[in-house]
């Protein structure tokens, strides 16, 4: 959530203020009036949050309260959550229903509306898991904030006739891929969400670029309904896809090429131990 970037933010006189670094994010602290405008909020709607229980206490030094970043994802979250149709009251009781360890299930039936999940596309193959399941793959990084976001992306739905006891994940490929960036590899689950949605913006991109191709080139010389039509059309997406993954291996190739110093240390390229990776 948030305005995704690091663009600057016009502030008075006119000027261009820098956007603050991930570093500076994560340790930012907000009274009250700030963190409200921070989450496009008016006090009086963060002083009912906070009397309805929807938020943590903040800190206290003296008289002041001081808030944080989780504060503020807080304060995203409810507001996705209103905007998908849900009330203050449902979303107090997932809050809650978070906090005390309830069961997944049912976190997922009060954020899915108990949609059920299609499959989008033909080649991916959906996978159904118990809360159980998905926690095991995923474990503390099962917040109310990554629940949101991925319900939002369409990754998770609840599975349908079984009363919110099953988890729907569209894609096996991108399930697993995501399990062993969080489980081998120590990514937070919400870097790889917001990874996630950066890849789909430019895979919309990709797919719009041979979709135009398609039609300036080849549409005009096809004849609906015919089976050469149907085969032609199987045949272009096939290239588009061989094209694609093509680029992607190149231009990760070329990325581990020219950054090994970022990456192994100075000598690590070199066949000598790189810097020890952080326990």
């Amino acid at each position: 959530m948030g305005d995704g970037g690091g663009r600057g933010v016009v502030g008075a006189g006119g000027q261009e203020a820098r956007a603050p670094e991930p570093a500076e994010a994560a340790a930012r602290q907000y009274r009250a009036a700030e963190l409200a405008d921070a989450a496009g909020i008016t006090p009086r709607t963060l002083r009912f949050y906070r009397e309805r229980k929807l938020l943590p206490a903040p800190r206290r030094e003296g008289r002041i309260a001081w808030y944080g970043p989780p504060h503020l994802a807080r304060l995203r979250t409810i507001a996705a959550l209103l905007e998908r149709g849900h009330t203050l009251g449902g979303i107090a009781e997932l809050i809650s229903a978070f906090e005390c360890g309830r069961d997944m299930g049912e976190l997922l039936g009060l954020a899915g509306a108990g949609a059920a999940v299609a499959v989008p596309w033909q080649e991916e193959a959906a996978v159904r898991l118990t809360p159980a399941e998905l926690a095991d793959r995923f474990g503390g990084e099962i917040t109310p904030e990554n629940v949101t976001a991925s319900l939002d992306m369409g990754y998770l739905g609840v599975g349908s006739g079984t009363d919110g006891d099953e988890i729907v994940h569209v894609s096996r490929r991108l399930l697993d891929a995501s399990t062993a960036l969080v489980q081998r590899h120590g990514v937070p689950l919400a870097a790889v969400l917001a990874a996630g949605r950066e890849v789909r913006a430019h895979a919309d991109a990709l797919a719009g670029t041979f979709t135009e191709l398609i039609r300036a080139h080849v549409l005009p010389g096809l004849q609906p309904g015919e089976p050469a039509t149907a085969s032609a059309l199987d045949e272009l997406r096939d290239i588009a896809k061989t094209v694609m993954d093509a680029e992607i291996t190149m231009a990760l190739d070329r990325r581990v090429r020219t950054e090994p110093a970022v990456w192994l240390g100075a000598h690590g390229a070199a066949g000598e131990p790189g810097p020890a990776r952080p326990g």
